[in-house]
């Protein structure tokens, strides 16, 4: 009885342990998105996260919605000098997250700051 336990708790362990390993490493996609930041927090209760949104009209219609990882100190930075500038981002879109990576599925991985399109000289 006990063998048997240990087996099936073990066998769940790998099994979780293959799907984070999976979604943490195997990215779906990536790409750049570019707009006007508009927010970046780092929000939660007990686990706390950086989310940040920019927005991609003139409008505010088109919202990106994105996270950033704990150990991304640069990115992070940047966001927080750029806020309310027009940014490019660079991110990676995962197939799911956890709740302690964040709320999004597009992790940004470096950030540029950008002229705004709106505004020419």
């Amino acid at each position: 009885m006990k063998k048997s336990l240990f087996i099936s708790l073990g066998i769940i362990v790998v099994l979780f342990a293959i799907v984070y390993v999976f979604i943490y490493f195997v990215p779906y996609s990536n790409g750049i998105r570019s707009g006007e930041l508009i927010k970046i927090s780092h929000k939660g209760v007990i686990i706390k996260t950086w989310e940040g949104e920019i927005s991609q009209g003139i409008s505010g219609a088109q919202i990106f919605s994105f996270s950033i990882l704990d150990k991304d100190k640069e990115v992070i930075e940047q966001l927080q000098q750029y806020q309310g500038q027009y940014v490019k981002l660079h991110y990676v879109e995962r197939f799911a997250t956890f709740l302690w990576l964040g709320d999004s599925k597009y992790f940004v991985t470096k950030v540029e700051k950008e002229q705004s399109p709106h505004f020419r000289n």
